[in-house]
């Protein structure tokens, strides 16, 4: 027993990490998840409802921790990628798939940078936000290109210690209520806000990063079954620490903006207003401070999807051209890996000058709807289906507990999708 499970620690290709190293894949994909976006979303819900929502801001995080669980487990104990196990779903996937990777790439592209530029902008006005957003992707596009992932693991690392000093350092500025704090851990709903709740729950941190756990677990060197209990703790970790900064962000919201009668702005020009709430409250130094962090949450998520969202895009088009799993045009730093870096970064650019044209966004909007709902529902047949081994199969806990999450996520898809196709209406 005790060599079985010296051996879960490891393939037998990789020495056993030291307990620091156990720590990876996980912060990575967490650090793409929590965006600007995100951050806004439970700044949002702190000003408007207090603490009372923050019990919804944690099921959040327990949603992600189950779901990539269920990826990574896939990945390890099957030896096939996600996209290899939404071909054995059936051919709908990947007509679903094809253009949503497509379409959210562009789209996403040109949010990204935009939204990593608004910092930068905040702090140098004398520059244009056009040209923060271009550098930023080019500046993302350089480091992910050769594909080392231990430095860009490192790299994402120092991010996440950034984003932990400025976001946590808000936070504790604005001096909590802890006894409040308790009290938001009730589970309540406020009147008319049903639909907000469950955003709250379920959009913070989730988008297609969820399914790229499995290519940085591959490229980490955990590909067997005997990592599968190092996974759980590296992903349990990881959403710990972005429950912090989500938990952290809806204080500053309780304690600065709701206390105070404050409001900012929805998107991502909500961070803006919070700092410079900071500055008039705190100084000026605050205000740069909470800027840097804004920056930092914005720029990981570059840095994530081009590597993360690039992998899965090679594994998709050379599984289609039935290419090895092994042939180098596959994986990091290969030619359909780059090629999906440029996409990202080169025709997005034209959406900063152009705008952002009705029938892209519609479509967007639409099929992003619709990808966690789609993550959600292969899961739970994947992971209860004859293609994964059967003792690494789900229980029926784990299968009450990918339910539930999967028909919150169908929930909350025909919500958005209604909002994403009434511009097609409204004229």
């Amino acid at each position: 027993m005790v060599n079985d499970e010296a051996a879960a620690l490891r393939p037998s290709s990789v020495e056993p990490p030291h307990k620091w190293r156990v720590i990876g894949p996980g912060l990575v994909v967490a650090a793409t998840g929590i965006g600007a976006g995100d951050l806004v979303a439970t700044l949002v819900a702190g000003s408007r409802f207090g603490y009372t929502l923050l019990w919804a801001a944690i099921v959040g995080v327990l949603i992600k921790i189950a779901l990539v669980e269920g990826a990574g487990r896939w990945t390890l104990a099957s030896g096939k990628s996600i996209f290899e196990g939404w071909r054995l779903a059936g051919r709908w996937t990947v007509v679903f798939f094809a253009p949503y990777i497509l379409i959210w790439g562009l789209v996403y592209g040109a949010a990204a940078m935009s939204s990593t530029a608004l910092p930068l902008a905040a702090l140098f006005p004398a520059v244009d936000l056009n040209v923060f957003a271009i550098v930023s992707g080019l500046l993302g596009a350089v480091i992910v290109w050769f594909g080392r992932y231990k430095t860009f693991e490192y790299i994402i690392a120092f991010f996440v210690g950034l984003m932990f000093v400025t976001v946590v350092g808000a936070a504790v500025v604005t001096l909590p209520n802890l006894g409040a704090v308790v009290t938001g851990l009730i589970p309540r709903i406020p009147d008319g806000a049903l639909i907000y709740t469950l955003s709250l729950a379920g959009g913070v941190g989730g988008t297609i990063t969820l399914a790229a756990y499995g290519y940085w677990l591959k490229e980490k060197g955990w590909t067997t079954p005997r990592w599968i209990r190092v996974m759980r703790i590296d992903n349990t970790v990881a959403y710990v620490v972005s429950g912090v900064f989500v938990v952290s962000m809806l204080v500053v919201g309780a304690e600065l903006l709701y206390s105070s009668g404050l409001t900012v702005e929805d998107g991502e020009g909500g961070l803006l207003d919070l700092a410079g709430v900071l500055g008039e409250r705190y100084g000026t130094f605050m205000s740069y401070f909470f800027l840097i962090g804004f920056w930092a949450s914005s720029f990981s998520s570059i840095l994530g999807v081009w590597n993360g969202v690039s992998l899965m895009f090679a594994d998709f088009l050379g599984n289609l051209r039935g290419l090895g799993a092994d042939d180098p045009r596959r994986r990091i730093g290969g030619l359909y890996y780059r090629l999906y870096i440029v996409w990202l970064t080169i025709p997005p650019m034209a959406l900063l000058f152009l705008g952002k044209p009705i029938g892209l966004i519609v479509a967007y909007g639409a099929l992003g709807a619709l990808f966690m709902p789609f993550l959600a529902t292969t899961l739970l047949y994947l992971l209860n289906s004859r293609h994964m081994p059967k003792q690494h199969r789900n229980t029926w806990y784990l299968n009450l507990i990918l339910g539930v999450i999967a028909a919150l996520f169908v929930a909350l898809g025909v919500n958005e999708l209604v909002k994403a196709v009434a511009p097609l209406f409204s004229s």
